[in-house]
């Protein structure tokens, strides 16, 4: 099969390589119709995050059909068309049965191998999937490919940064990054009752499409601050959701943020540190929550969610390219080329 792969810091490769097999009966073999680029694939893309094998199929956010079943699967039939979320899950260890599949015992991440063990990802023409019967959710016969992608990432992703946001409808709310998953949060937290959010980017592609979906939007620190006064004085926001991950945006979000506010932070950090101290931290009173987001938990409540109230996702996928062109898609993701939001890959 056809299938993007890692090779090096900044650069992947179409490669063919062989067929995945069922190497448990509790596997599932889907055949990929679209595969997303995400901001996550970015970390080994750009090297900050070490340890990928090269060879490995990138990627964690596919949907497609079942074409093959293990014995043990009772819940698909091959010909279903399905999503999944980027990590598998048991559904019965403890983590599952709490909502944090993510965080599954014998969960794994889709895309992600080293030392010959691991994942390949989904950015390939088919994709072995262990625990199906609990990690992949049919798609709704009215549910686009292009929705049922989101769904399993950053769709929920955004809603899950917003939920720990804590979102009041008298609230003053803060987005820092206007990637994908930003621009989930701010509609996220619209429907989730926010009447006043404010979203700094530098891009003013995204800031365009910021201010379509209700946010208030600016691009520096300077400003941002003003527009937080103006809208509560000398309190600040009431909680900052930082999806950069990088230690500027950190130590923006805490002084922007009001005391006993909430820094609501999907952002993956790879940096050692944090950009404040714990005096700093006391002295707010803060809450500070973060973690990988448990979306195949979210995926089932999003999809009903979305069949009783659509929400406008036309603005979300902005660039589409085939296989053969795996390296120009990441180089346009990467490098935020002709205002890309968000790339994809179709499969023919």
């Amino acid at each position: 099969m056809k299938a993007v792969c890692f090779e090096s810091v900044q650069k992947v490769s179409q490669r063919d390589i062989p067929d995945p097999i069922i190497e448990d009966s509790g596997d599932a073999i889907v055949q990929v119709n679209l595969a997303g680029l995400c901001g996550s694939d970015l970390h080994p893309f750009f090297g900050r995050e070490l340890g990928i094998a090269p060879g490995t199929v990138m990627g964690h956010e596919f949907v497609g059909k079942v074409v093959e079943l293990g014995a043990a699967v009772k819940n698909f039939q091959t010909g279903d068309r399905i999503c999944s979320p980027f990590t598998t899950n048991c559904g019965r260890c403890l983590p599952c049965q709490n909502g944090l599949t993510s965080r599954c015992d014998r969960g794994q991440l889709f895309g992600w191998r080293e030392q010959g063990t691991g994942l390949h990802g989904g950015q390939s023409q088919y994709v072995r999937v262990p625990l199906a019967d609990s990690t992949l959710m049919k798609i709704p016969s009215n549910m686009s490919d292009d929705i049922a992608l989101l769904l399993g990432d950053n769709l929920s992703t955004g809603f899950f940064c917003a939920e720990m946001a804590g979102i009041q409808p008298a609230g003053v709310y803060v987005v820092i990054g206007c990637g994908t998953v930003g621009l989930l949060a701010i509609q996220a937290a619209k429907i989730l009752g926010a009447n006043t959010v404010i979203a700094v980017d530098p891009l003013d592609s995204r800031r365009q499409i910021a201010r379509q979906i209700g946010a208030i939007t600016c691009d520096n620190l300077n400003d941002v601050s003003q527009l937080v006064a103006d809208h509560t004085g000398a309190r600040g926001a009431d909680a900052v959701m930082e999806l950069v991950g990088l230690p500027n945006a950190q130590k923006m979000a805490i002084d922007l943020l009001s005391v006993g506010g909430t820094l609501s932070v999907i952002g993956c950090h790879c940096s050692p540190n944090f950009a404040f101290s714990p005096a700093q931290a006391y002295d707010k009173n803060l809450t500070y929550r973060t973690g990988r987001c448990p979306a195949r938990h979210y995926m089932g409540q999003l999809a009903s969610r979305l069949a009783q109230q659509p929400m406008n996702l036309d603005w979300a996928i902005t660039h589409r390219f085939g296989i053969h062109d795996a390296e120009a898609a990441y180089e346009t993701f990467a490098y935020r080329k002709d205002d890309c939001v968000k790339a994809v890959i179709e499969f023919p």
